[in-house]
This record gives C-alpha cells, structure tokens and sequence, in this order.
C-alpha cells in the first residue's frame, strides 16, 4: 500500500492543482508523464510542499500497459508529477512509486503514444490536462 502518496495524488486532483497542466513528456513504447503543477516540466511538489519519500510494496510492479507511477528525480523525491507506462518497465520496479492503473480508456492512451514529438519527447501540440474527476476516493472519509 501507499497511504502518502494516494492521499497526495488524490489531493492534488480535488483541489484542481492538475486543471489545465501539461503531459510534458512522451516517450513511445515506455511512458507520457505529466503533473508538472509549476508549468515548466521540472517542477510541481506534494500537497505538504517539497517532496514525500518512496513507498513500494512487493504486489505492484510495472509489469503491463496503463501503470500509473509518480516521476522523482531520484530517491525520495516525489512531488505532484506522475507517469503513464505504455508497457511493461521492469528496470522502473522499486524506482517509483506505483499508485495507479488505467482500469479504462486504452484507445486514448493508444492515441497519446502516437502523438509526435520533438528530440527531447516534448509533444509537439499540447496534451493538457483539463481537468481530473475523481470518482471514489477511499480516503475521504478520513
């Protein structure tokens, strides 16, 4: 389980903070990432400011298309940007924290791979993100 992480993410959605950001990255065959709250691509933090530690557990593994896992820059460094994988990513296993998993929708994650990109996998027309709803969230009762 990953209580810190899901409470962060699942925050940062209620509260809008990913309304109208960008999925910055677009790497095909491996992975879009976005959640940059800053805007640059190299920013964003938790809901508590500055970063949360890594949390893994032995169950989930980047073993198949449509994992959801917070982006870090390094140990220990998970702010508001997350990833999407595009397929199995076992070098990623206890690298980054897995909180997600595309339930539904794989025709828009088929279309988002496909969508061309710069030498720096920067998209070449913008993928923003308009808004999140969240459907359930386990730790409102909190």
């Amino acid at each position: 389980s990953v209580p810190k992480t899901s409470e962060n993410f699942l925050a940062l959605a209620a509260s809008g903070s990913y309304d109208n950001t960008t999925f910055h990255r677009n790497i095909k065959g491996f992975m879009i990432q976005g959640g940059d709250t800053s805007g640059t691509g190299k920013g964003g933090s938790s809901i508590w400011g500055g970063y949360i530690n890594d949390e893994y557990d032995a169950i989930h593994k980047h073993d198949k298309r449509g994992v959801v896992s917070m982006a870090n820059q390094g140990p220990n460094t998970n702010g508001s940007q997350f990833f999407i994988t595009y397929g199995p990513q076992a070098h990623l296993n206890n690298k980054y924290t897995i909180f997600g998993q595309v339930l539904d929708g794989f025709d828009t994650l088929d279309a988002l791979e496909r969508i061309p990109v710069n030498n720096k996998n920067r998209p070449l027309t913008d993928i923003i993100i308009t808004s999140i709803t969240i459907h359930a969230n386990p730790l409102a009762d909190k």
